[in-house]
């Protein structure tokens, strides 16, 4: 893979895309390969507790890090696909080190004044983006339960914001929270409603 050996490769992925509250995370990550992290994965692949053991060992050995986040008042504004984006640009942005080449899980990436490749199925195939995918996620789902002690009624904390039948109940029953994605057609439509029944 034309990848492989490149030095200072940047893997970048992201959480959230698909919830209807809450932001959207990015990761970057640089590896030192002087300090391998044995069972990196796609995070999706791993239990959270997994996950979380993952995430300490990422900060800790990793040459470089960096989590950057879009609001839900920018995924609103933008749109989703945008706002990745510029979850991304901002994690690359952070890291304490520039990366020679960055490498993005999907078929998309961020405009960066550094190269950057698009690998599908990236988080299952480089080490680097396994591990930002891990970061992504572990740092979203911690953000989504600081958004459950504020929001109690809508369960952030089983759901994290994806339109499961209990989060679509919960919804239906209480309206949008500050921080649901209106922008979303679930959320629109229950906004829409509440204002017709008014």
């Amino acid at each position: 893979m034309k990848w492989q050996g490149t030095p200072l490769v940047a893997g970048v992925d992201e959480a959230g895309r698909g919830p209807l509250a809450g932001p959207v995370v990015a990761a970057a990550v640089i590896l030192n390969e002087r300090r391998p992290i044995a069972g990196l994965a796609d995070s999706k692949k791993l239990s959270a507790t997994r996950r979380a053991a993952l995430f300490e060992q990422i900060q800790e050995h990793a040459l470089a890090t960096a989590i950057a986040v879009a609001t839900v008042e920018e995924i609103d504004c933008l749109n989703i696909f945008q706002a990745t984006l510029l979850a991304m640009q901002r994690a690359v942005a952070a890291l304490s080190m520039t990366p020679t080449q960055v490498l993005v899980d999907g078929n998309a990436c961020p405009t960066l004044p550094i190269p950057v490749q698009a690998v599908i199925r990236g988080d299952a195939l480089v080490s680097a983006i396994s591990a930002a995918s891990i970061l992504a996620k572990v740092a979203r789902d911690r953000q989504m339960h600081h958004l459950h002690a504020e929001h109690p009624a809508w369960g952030f904390d089983i759901h994290k914001g994806y339109p499961t039948p209990r989060h679509l109940k919960a919804l239906a029953l209480h309206g949008a929270s500050p921080v649901h994605r209106r922008s979303f057609a679930p959320v629109a439509r229950v906004i829409g409603d509440n204002a017709r029944g008014q």
